[in-house]
């Protein structure tokens, strides 16, 4: 049994973690850190869990931890984890972050895009990327993993298997996303409130989101080649949910065909990424509430060019799924185990 802990635990993305934690079968969910509720049992902040997660919420203290708890989640806002994870790491306990503290591997890339100072230098070269169905190999033998952003993981599950094969071209690549509202996180504003949300849809963060970075870092890995996205955001008016639309320039002629029995191929031992029958693509609410990344994909004869629809839910597969996920790949288990989710519908 591996004793864990959740840091950052009033945050939506903290209590996706605790709701699936708690049926995990190899895993004992040991404390909750939060500084703002310190005290207070998480029922009270969440009331859905009473009777279920008898858990007080405590300050984060790395003593009690360090002969508690064999890894630490952390689901805390930018700037959090880079002063929290050293301490884990020296007393032996595994990380997994959340937030987007280690994805970035140049401090003064985050430092623009994030408005924050960057993470040392030291776990910036120790942190794995935490894409799993893509760099499997790397998270089984880390201890400090990054988990990726929402936007990123749907983002990036759906171009990397064209871009490694360099049959885009990644200049060309233009990203048209929609996000439900909890990926804003719980705290108040006022673009958030029902009046303004409801019955609504608008863009915003224009050039600025602080997933183009991290987007545009992982296409430059794979592909070799320097590039810049085009990367628009949108605020959708749901809870839960997250589309990603990509339209990417072929090098060469391919067929809708071919392109959907190739990443058939490449995902067909991976059992979270499901790709669509020509003809199909996929809704947000085919993934609700589960761990599943869907991908559609059409080819233009026409265009050259090729569309990519993945939908992911964005607090299961962009957050604390794919945590999970991780987990289960450092500790050689099943990487199903806890996440066998079937999605909810309608």
């Amino acid at each position: 049994m591996v004793n864990v802990a959740v840091v950052g635990g009033t945050g939506y993305g903290a209590v996706e973690l605790i709701r699936l934690l708690n049926k995990h079968p190899h895993v004992h969910l040991k404390s909750i850190i939060s500084h703002s509720q310190s005290g207070t049992e998480i029922k009270e902040v969440y009331p859905h869990l009473t009777n279920i997660i008898n858990v007080q919420m405590n300050e984060w203290n790395i003593q009690g931890l360090s002969s508690d708890v064999d890894v630490v989640f952390f689901a805390t806002p930018p700037g959090v984890s880079q002063k929290l994870v050293p301490e884990c790491r020296k007393n032996n306990i595994a990380c997994i972050d959340l937030s987007g503290d280690f994805r970035l591997t140049s401090q003064e890339v985050y430092e623009t895009w994030y408005g924050t100072s960057a993470a040392s230098e030291d776990y910036l070269q120790e942190a794995t990327y935490g894409l799993t169905e893509l760099y499997e190999q790397e998270i089984m033998n880390s201890k400090l993993i990054s988990n990726p952003g929402c936007y990123p993981t749907a983002t990036l599950l759906a171009l990397l298997p064209i871009v490694k094969k360099g049959w885009v071209n990644v200049e060309s690549i233009i990203i048209d996303g929609k996000s439900g509202v909890s990926g804003a996180g719980r705290k108040v504003g006022l673009g958030t409130l029902y009046s303004e949300i409801n019955e609504n849809l608008k863009a915003y963060k224009l050039g600025e989101h602080q997933h183009i970075p991290e987007i545009e870092q992982f296409i430059q890995k794979e592909s070799g080649q320097e590039t810049q996205v085009t990367f628009t955001t949108h605020l959708i008016p749901m809870t839960r949910g997250l589309m990603c639309t990509i339209y990417v320039d072929l090098n060469e002629e391919k067929t809708t065909e071919e392109l959907i029995n190739f990443y058939t191929d490449v995902y067909s031992q991976h059992p979270f990424v499901r790709v669509r029958q020509e003809g199909i693509y996929p809704a947000t609410k085919e993934v609700s509430g589960s761990n599943y990344c869907d991908i559609g994909i059409h080819a233009d004869a026409r265009t050259g060019k090729v569309t990519i629809v993945s939908v992911i839910d964005n607090l299961v597969k962009g957050a604390a799924g794919q945590a999970i996920q991780n987990l289960n790949v450092m500790n050689g288990w099943d990487v199903t185990l806890g996440l066998k989710e079937i999605p909810m519908y309608p």
